[in-house]
């Protein structure tokens, strides 16, 4: 077989969804002809763990690994902090700023460029460097955030002259929260340099979304080519949890402030206030870390007694919660530049075949795969009459046979057997065109 060597800050035991995309490619690309590689971080700190994330990796996946310096430990010890410590779901964008907040956020944005992680660069390319003189491989793939890892690839091909793809999960400098980093213009015009001789160098460009693709399209004459994220078939192939009884709106992941939907908070109190039934049937079910600011505006719309918080649960766990519910729920960032980002658990929604009830750009990307699923509709963070139309709708489904229909649309194009195979067949491409 063929030998594809991933270079990965994410991969088990870390928990969350950056790490998901490759673990299943990898699963699956031995059915392809291709062997991955996977080289990962030694003494990461990881934000979450899980581990029944690499269950299902075949035994005889190569993975190595090389120590990391992590700047995070330094910072919490900074802020009197620990790693379980509550702070908000998103540091950058998320709740107010004490002095040492800010102060932190100025060193991460101007002195670790382009992102904390960079400090691994240096190391990671000498090391590799050896790896590959020794076990060479066909193509070599960096897939970030962080984007410090494509400087990884960058400096192997110059070197070595492989085949690369970086692999761009989500945007970079076009990512929404970096406008809130108090960043200098001169390195705002690094960042830009660098991603662009990123794009200018690399033999393929990979993109997961539409619109993030045709950004890159119009920077640069590399191939752009987009493979999205999806779901395992394996993952949902168990029975659904038995019904409960219960109307459960249902959220996996994390909840940011800056993604509260007050308006959503708003409707249900209205129609629990207005409809006994409704109040002592309805359960918002919120697995994972969840901004205290989300927490306040549900208890003060008088819901705090249908609230069901879970913390985090592992990936199963999460898939479960997923298909008990009768009603997910999937707030975006409010903020326009999230428009051409899809959450990866979007596609393990579709594959759970409950309605999505997402809450964000009406005209944005997630809109548009959730109408095109025919899974569900969204709805702008201020529609409250949307959003009440919407649930209301449900409710009277619920109410009237015990359950909320099931979607049927077709998802295929989603499966991570699917996907997997439009990346061999993108990595084959790439061989041939060095």
């Amino acid at each position: 077989m063929k030998r594809v060597l991933v270079i990965t800050y994410y991969w088990p035991p870390s928990g969350g969804s950056g790490v998901q995309r490759w673990v299943k490619f990898a699963k699956y690309l031995p059915q392809e002809g291709w062997e991955p590689v996977i080289y990962a971080p030694e003494g990461a700190d990881y934000p979450s763990l899980d581990q029944t994330m690499g269950a299902d990796l075949p035994s005889s996946l190569e993975v190595i690994r090389h120590p990391i310096w992590e700047p995070y430990a330094v910072y919490r010890r900074l802020m009197g902090g620990s790693k379980t410590s509550q702070g908000p779901v998103t540091e950058i964008s998320s709740g107010r700023k004490t002095w040492k907040q800010k102060l932190s956020l100025w060193i991460r944005a101007n002195l670790f460029v382009p992102d904390p992680r960079v400090g691994w660069v240096r190391p990671s390319v000498k090391f590799l460097k050896k790896y590959l003189e020794e076990h060479p491989v066909d193509v070599i793939v960096t897939t970030g955030p962080p984007h410090s890892v494509h400087l990884i690839g960058q400096k192997l091909h110059r070197a070595l002259g492989t085949p690369w793809i970086p692999d761009f999960r989500d945007p970079w400098s076009r990512m929404y929260y970096l406008k809130y980093l108090p960043m200098l213009p001169c390195v705002k015009r690094r960042i830009l340099h660098q991603e662009q001789s990123v794009l200018d160098e690399c033999t393929t460009v990979l993109a997961v979304t539409p619109v993030v693709r045709e950004q890159f399209m119009e920077r640069t004459a590399t191939p752009v080519a987009m493979i999205t994220n999806g779901y395992d078939a394996e993952d949902f192939a168990s029975p659904a949890p038995e019904a409960d009884g219960f109307f459960n709106l249902s959220h996996t992941g994390l909840l940011a402030s800056d993604g509260n939907p007050r308006a959503l908070w708003k409707v249900l109190g209205e129609m629990a206030g207005a409809d006994r039934e409704f109040r002592d049937k309805l359960r918002i079910r919120l697995s994972g870390k969840v901004d205290r600011e989300i927490l306040e505006d549900i208890k003060t719309e008088g819901l705090e007694d249908n609230l069901t918080l879970l913390g985090y649960v592992d990936h199963p766990g999460a898939v479960a919660e997923q298909r008990l519910a009768r009603v997910l729920l999937l707030p975006l960032r409010n903020d326009p530049d999230y428009s051409p980002i899809l959450p990866g658990k979007l596609f393990e929604y579709l594959a759970a075949r409950r309605p999505i009830l997402g809450i964000g750009q009406e005209d944005g990307a997630m809109a548009r795969v959730i109408a095109d699923a025919s899974a569900g509709d969204t709805f702008d963070w201020n529609n409250r009459i949307g959003i009440r139309g919407y649930l209301e709708r449900a409710w009277e489904e619920f109410k009237n046979s015990g359950d909320v229909p099931a979607t049927t649309g077709d998802i295929e194009k989603y499966s991570r057997r699917n996907t997997t195979a439009a990346l061999a067949e993108l990595l084959e491409k790439t061989t041939k065109q060095q």
